[in-house]
């Protein structure tokens, strides 16, 4: 394994998505810096296991839907000196399963204030510091839509949204940021065996994965490959794309 000389940061990378693409960098040598909010302990652990195979890795409690939180993690990267590579907006929620006109006005914030208004800020002080114009090296940008954005969910309308939202957002700043040496993409995984499985944009768990053409969930780890996929020089040339990670399931 050949060590990297520089910070992959990855959102949400206590658990599902993010954990494994944590994981995958790591295997690459990466020096890995990733943000939990609530699973503190197993952060702890995901970060002590990577450290023991020799990779720089640190662990920050940020609530992503908090810019203050978001202004004091990039504070503290700075202080590391090393330059960021790339950057994985997973930090996510679905919200409670619901229709729309039953839905908190308080969890509808909540979901739109992580799920897109989060990637935003991330994304802008990333550009900051990854522009070449600004002196910096460029560098990779991932999102973490999902299937939803296409497909609208099931009672999880402003998840779709916020993700249809990241969409948009991929594709506008892939084109503004080109010149600056920095690529913009998206992952947009289906039905995926994680915790946050539930947002199944119509696959429940009466249907299971019968409608599933490749006929089963897919796993992080898939998710997490196509990612650094992405990130990689073998991605050199594809910038403002959608990937869909899903089975065939659309």
């Amino acid at each position: 394994m050949k060590k990297k000389n520089g910070i992959i940061l990855i959102t949400g990378g206590s658990r599902g998505i993010g954990e494994a693409t944590v994981r995958c960098a790591a295997k690459e040598g990466y020096s890995v810096w990733f943000t939990y909010y609530e699973k503190e302990k197993k952060a702890q652990q995901i970060k002590d296991s990577i450290i023991q195979q020799g990779i720089s890795c640190n662990c920050i409690r940020a609530n992503l839907s908090c810019k203050n939180d978001i202004h004091s993690l990039f504070s503290q990267i700075d202080e590391a000196g090393e330059p960021i590579l790339a950057l994985v907006n997973n930090a996510s929620i679905s919200g409670i399963r619901s229709f729309l006109a039953e839905t908190d006005d308080e969890n509808i914030e909540r979901i739109i204030k992580t799920n897109l208004l989060g990637y935003f800020l991330c994304a802008k002080e990333v550009v900051k510091r990854m522009a070449i114009s600004k002196g910096g090296m460029g560098g990779s940008i991932i999102s973490i839509s999902s299937q939803a954005a296409v497909s609208g969910g099931w009672q999880l309308t402003p998840y779709a949204a916020s993700k249809a939202g990241v969409n948009a957002f991929t594709l506008g700043l892939a084109k503004e940021v080109a010149s600056e040496g920095i690529r913009v993409n998206a992952i947009s995984p289906g039905k995926i065996d994680t915790d946050m499985s539930s947002h199944d944009m119509g696959v429940n768990s009466e249907n299971g994965t019968v409608h599933m053409p490749l006929g089963r969930m897919g796993t992080p780890d898939e998710v997490a490959n196509a990612v650094m996929w992405l990130i990689s020089d073998k991605a050199s040339y594809i910038t403002g794309a959608i990937l869909p990670v899903a089975g065939g399931f659309v």
